[in-house]
């Protein structure tokens, strides 16, 4: 028989996407997905399940792919996964599910992540079909589980612990900070990458479970975790991200138009700076815009720039290419759109004009010595090597500790170094009986994936919790 070939996801041509905020990845047809789903060799032990943190019945939702049964299909994906559609295009597949594919060995791996966009964004075309419609009803509570409880952050940890629970029965109110739900979903993955109408959909999908959402709550500031128990919840489950930028700490880090990644793509993000003209968000980007960091946050800035308009972005890091952190996929998209690298090479100083604007960076070359703590080699400077490089916005991408707001507010909370909740990593449960934390909060910025995938193991230790408590 013949080897079916893995099938390629249709994109944006890059000359064209750089100019507009529309998704670069297209998405497969119908016949592209069927054919991908064949490839799947349906395994009698699937070893691409235990890549999923979710715990997706991958085989199963695939096989219907190929049968041409896509309401089987989707309802099998949303069993497990609350927001399939989300995973479908941020999950990094290729370093948890597919990386398991047994096809690895000798071919590419199963297509997992494009089929499973592929099947989620059939499932928001059929929205309309009243039988489809049947599936999204909230699940009956019983007497036992009409318990109140809190989740607090909207991001992919909040919204998966609090679907969870709500498919058990229980009675869940979830608080979001800002204005819109979503957390890093909705201010921190640019429009190209991952719409805003589907992160709205699959909110929208949560909240037709019986999940209640309230915006503008921050808290540790609106209201305790103390008094949210003193209001009558039984348990509290805390996923309040990873919200603190990094810096490098260099002279002149304080001059105009220089922005955390984080401010930056929130700008952007909930602003609707890439809804340019119609808004016309607060950001002067100039010609000229180097981003420190070379992970996906750093990509989705770069790329992000040179839509806002700049003609030079350049991504600074300091270690080799080999050594970059973001998906190979988003730097290859990158690339392809006119994002330049400075690789080995490590910013010394920024210096600014008479207006306290940022004009000039000045760099130091590098070379790799041994392996650090992280097990990649360690950048080590070129005496004399100092050189400048002309800008006009700086974008410091170099990672983010956890929101220590939250942590602070609960007396007795154990924390780590980083202020990080310490968590028991299979429950989720923290030193304080009834509070649970998982996601960002917990483990420090990691994958959405993997947030989802705390937010599922903590609902399950909460439901257990209220059982021996009752």
């Amino acid at each position: 028989m013949e080897k079916i070939p893995r099938q390629k996801m249709p994109v944006q041509n890059a000359k064209a996407r750089v100019k507009n905020f529309a998704s670069v990845a297209l998405g497969y047809t119908e016949e592209q997905a069927i054919l991908e789903a064949k490839r799947c060799l349906q395994c009698k032990k699937p070893t691409c399940i235990e890549g999923c943190p979710v715990e997706i019945d991958i085989p199963g939702f695939i096989k219907k792919i190929a049968e041409q049964n896509f309401e089987e299909a989707i309802k099998i994906l949303k069993d497990k996964n609350n927001l399939p559609a989300i995973c479908g295009r941020v999950c990094p597949q290729e370093t948890q599910c597919e990386i398991k594919c047994v096809l690895t060995k000798k071919y590419e791996p199963v297509a997992i992540g494009r089929l499973e966009r592929f099947i989620a964004d059939w499932g928001i075309e059929q929205i309309q079909d009243t039988r489809y419609k049947k599936q999204e009803k909230p699940r009956t509570m019983n007497n036992e589980q009409q318990t109140k409880i809190a989740v607090v952050g909207s991001g992919p940890a909040g919204l998966t612990c609090a679907a969870d629970l709500a498919k058990m029965g229980y009675n869940v109110d979830l608080f979001e900070s800002l204005h819109q739900p979503g957390g890093v979903l909705m201010y921190g993955i640019p429009e190209f990458r991952l719409p805003k109408k589907i992160v709205e959909y699959e909110i929208n999908y949560v909240k037709s479970l019986g999940v209640s959402i309230s915006t503008n709550v921050l808290i540790g500031k609106t209201k305790t975790v103390q008094e949210l128990f003193d209001d009558g919840y039984k348990a509290v489950f805390i996923g309040s991200g990873a919200g603190l930028p990094q810096f490098l700490g260099i002279p002149g880090e304080n001059l105009n138009r220089i922005y955390s990644a984080n401010e930056f793509l929130t700008r952007v993000n909930l602003m609707k700076a890439y809804l340019f003209p119609e808004y016309d968000t607060p950001i002067n980007i100039g010609r000229n815009v180097v981003v420190f960091g070379a992970g996906n946050v750093a990509m989705d800035s770069a790329r992000v720039s040179l839509r806002l308009g700049a003609d030079n972005v350049t991504i600074i890091y300091r270690r080799t290419e080999k050594e970059m952190p973001a998906r190979l996929e988003e730097i290859e998209n990158a690339k392809e759109e006119g994002v330049k690298f400075h690789l080995l090479t490590a910013p010394v100083r920024f210096i600014g004009d008479e207006n306290n604007n940022v004009i000039k960076v000045e760099c130091l070359k590098m070379e790799l010595g041994e392996p650090d703590a992280s097990g990649r080699r360690r950048p080590v400077p070129i005496q004399n090597s100092e050189f400048i490089i002309d800008i006009d916005t700086a974008v410091i991408a170099i990672g983010q500790n956890p929101n220590p707001l939250i942590p602070r507010t609960i007396p007795g909370l154990q924390l780590g170094k980083h202020g990080n909740i310490i968590t028991d990593e299979k429950t989720g449960a923290t030193s304080i009986p009834g509070i649970f934390a998982g996601g960002d909060i917990a483990t420090g910025a990691a994958t959405v994936i993997e947030a989802m995938g705390a937010g599922k193991r903590a609902a399950r230790a909460i439901n257990e919790y209220l059982k021996k408590s009752n």
